[in-house]
């Protein structure tokens, strides 16, 4: 407002030297307020080389690399006080998804991402999908993978897979991330604590076992973004009678966004966000109101695969979540971008 890499496994985690805030100011420019400042203020690093035997005791200490390296890290921190200041003690709830699961370095900047936005006193909320994998282990068991506009054919084979997938791998693996990291993650389905309850799709003949959201109960997960712990919500849930269903990730980020009344829901996706014209990268709208969106998805400008993300947003803010915007998940530290300066990563959409 990234570049596929073959996935670490879950034991292979960035070391914990990479947390620090070089890694975010390392390759990357973050305006923390409208004052411009972005890595070219690295070259700021001039080897001043004076002659010794001109310096005398009254002269200040020359700048060195590493007084300038400290120098930039302390001004990047002191300009992010307001963005603080605003979301400290505020729920976001972040959907994470495509490119950003593929690679490696994007998995890894957006753990870092949210462990530092806990550090700072936001509440981040974490909903995921897990496509890529689920469609790697149906490729290892024989099973064919089927899709019907956009939606994944589920019948009772491909459900136990997805199952397995997102709650006993993809979750885990993130928790596991994040707990490294520095932060506290517990991880949830859709069915602990009846967090969601699921009902079929209007068309669940063709779909098999691929559900809406029906019902959010946020009693197991308050508490939990109350005392700072960092929620991982896998986008399975039951139905009343116990049958589980496979459910859109940026549907269920939506509806757990509402339920807690969150400051902010933000989708990771693999484009930059809406475009004015759909074959123009720089016409990115940077924001927008629900009357607006909605006239370009009349006009033809939002079709195919984001319209169903941007109805979610709408649907979102409708129920009381104050921004939800659609950032482009293939940039590293794009939550960062988001969350902490004026120009952000993507689309925010208002009410």
């Amino acid at each position: 407002m990234a570049a596929a890499a073959t996935s670490k496994s879950l034991h292979s985690y960035p070391s914990q030297e990479s947390l620090s805030f070089s890694s975010i100011t390392k390759t990357h420019s973050l305006k923390f307020s409208k004052t411009s400042f972005s890595p070219s203020s690295h070259r700021l690093r001039l080897a001043i080389r004076a002659s010794s035997s001109s310096a005398t005791l009254n002269d200040p200490p020359h700048p060195t690399h590493n007084n300038l390296d400290h120098q930039l890290r302390v001004r990047i921190l002191s300009e992010s006080l307001p963005y603080i200041q605003k979301f400290r003690g505020k729920t976001i709830v972040v959907k994470y998804g495509g490119a950003a699961m593929k690679s490696a370095e994007l998995k890894a900047s957006v753990v870092r991402d949210l462990v530092l936005l806990s550090c700072v006193g936001l509440r981040p909320v974490l909903v995921h999908g897990g496509g890529p994998e689920i469609n790697v282990l149906l490729n290892q068991l024989n099973i064919p993978a089927q899709f019907r506009d956009g939606l994944r054919v589920t019948d009772a084979r491909t459900m136990e897979v997805v199952s397995m997938v997102l709650v006993g791998k993809v979750n885990k693996d993130l928790v596991s991330r994040i707990n490294f990291a520095g932060a506290t993650a517990v991880g949830l389905s859709g069915m602990d604590g009846r967090l969601l309850t699921a009902r079929p799709s209007p068309n669940a003949a063709q779909l098999g076992f691929v559900g809406e959201v029906a019902r959010v109960d946020p009693t197991v997960l308050q508490p939990l973004v109350d005392i700072g712990h960092i929620p991982v919500i896998a986008s399975v849930a039951a139905d009343g009678f116990g049958q589980p269903y496979n459910i859109n990730a940026d549907t269920v980020a939506g509806e757990v966004a509402a339920a807690l009344g969150a400051e902010k829901l933000i989708l990771l996706t693999d484009v930059a966000g809406i475009l004015r014209n759909r074959e123009d990268p720089g016409s990115l709208v940077k924001e927008i109101d629900i009357k607006g969106v909605k006239k370009m998805i009349e006009e033809g400008k939002v079709g195919g695969g984001m319209i169903p993300k941007v109805n979610c947003c709408i649907r979102s803010l409708a129920q009381g979540v104050t921004t939800a915007s659609i950032i482009d998940g293939r940039v590293e530290h794009s939550l960062l971008h988001e969350i902490m300066t004026d120009e952000g990563a993507g689309t925010m959409i208002t009410g």
